[in-house]
């Protein structure tokens, strides 16, 4: 009889621990409990993902679990975040959110195959990655206005990693504010669009500060404006756009963003994670040493800034007439 009322008493305690095991809220409490994927829509070793990597390494020491990184390049990012955007919302595959994918290629692509403001869940900013001006050796002028004044003489190319990349949206805007006609030259590697401009074929690149800032201290290129808010740390002797007489700013960044759906307690431990892990003294440091600017926001100001800067780059892209199928 004490055997009996002993086994029904632990099955009356033990039953309801299986439902909660595989409860929502409990799963989304033990969140992570295995590996995280992370897709960055673009190649190894790009300003992306040397910055999602610094992230993730630190994601995955403050949670115990993998936060594996993927690339997956292509098509102007646009393979890499459709598979963000159609994987299951459950916090287990994250992606790398940019100007390209998440503010400019709405306007650019005709048959974009996702929507950036309805299919992913904004979790937390990086960095914002100001562009280095910088011309060919071959041209003879020391500031951004001796720039100007030759290019209206001269024909002048500029060159970017590909349509749409903030690179080709710097070198558009400048145009523009300049009253310049310049030439687009879309490249697929960086070492051939650098070594057409320190060789003269194309003039002008406005190129993210870690991919030139080794050929501009070596004097292969010559630096003459940063396209930020602020000057850069890596070279404070360089003036901003703005202060060399054109009042534009032209900046790329990069965040961390889920598919929609992701449930809001999985994306604020993301979020108070990545706060802290951005903040960190010693990360900061990294990403300044890297030409970049590091950026803490909660999840409204991710989508806010994300929004303003799809508003802000629209009339850029309509202006160059560009469209991509």
């Amino acid at each position: 009889m004490t055997q009996a009322i002993t086994r029904r008493a632990l099955t009356l305690v033990a039953a309801p621990a299986l439902p909660l095991a595989l409860s929502p809220s409990f799963a989304q409490a033990d969140y992570p409990n295995r590996a995280v994927r992370f897709v960055v829509p673009g190649p190894a070793g790009g300003a992306g993902d040397v910055l999602g990597r610094l992230v993730m390494e630190r994601l995955s020491q403050r949670f115990g679990q993998p936060f594996t990184v993927e690339n997956r390049a292509g098509a102007g990012t646009n393979i890499g975040m459709t598979v963000v955007a159609r994987a299951a919302p459950d916090g287990y595959t994250l992606g790398l959110a940019s100007i390209a994918s998440n503010a400019v290629n709405r306007w650019l692509y005709r048959n974009l195959p996702f929507n950036p403001e309805t299919d992913f869940s904004p979790i937390a900013m990086i960095a914002l990655v100001p562009n280095l001006m910088v011309i060919s050796p071959t041209v003879p002028a020391a500031t951004v206005a001796e720039f100007i004044a030759w290019a209206r003489r001269n024909p002048v190319a500029f060159g970017s990693v590909g349509a749409g990349s903030s690179q080709h949206l710097a070198g558009a805007q400048f145009a523009q504010a300049a009253g310049l006609d310049m030439v687009h030259v879309a490249y697929t590697t960086n070492g051939a669009m650098a070594t057409d401009v320190m060789e003269g074929r194309v003039q002008v690149l406005f190129q993210s500060i870690s991919a030139v800032a080794e050929l501009a201290r070596a004097g292969r290129v010559r630096p003459l404006a940063v396209t930020g808010e602020g000057r850069a740390p890596a070279f404070p002797e360089v003036p901003t756009l703005r202060e060399a007489g054109l009042d534009i700013v032209s900046t790329g960044w990069f965040g961390v963003c889920g598919p929609a759906g992701v449930p809001e307690t999985i994306l604020q431990r993301l979020n108070e994670a990545m706060a802290e892990i951005v903040g960190a003294p010693e990360v900061q440091a990294r990403i300044i040493a890297g030409g970049a600017v590091p950026k803490v926001t909660t999840r409204a100001e991710m989508a806010g800034f994300m929004a303003a800067e799809s508003a802000r780059w629209r009339p850029v892209v309509a202006a160059t007439g560009l469209t991509v199928d």
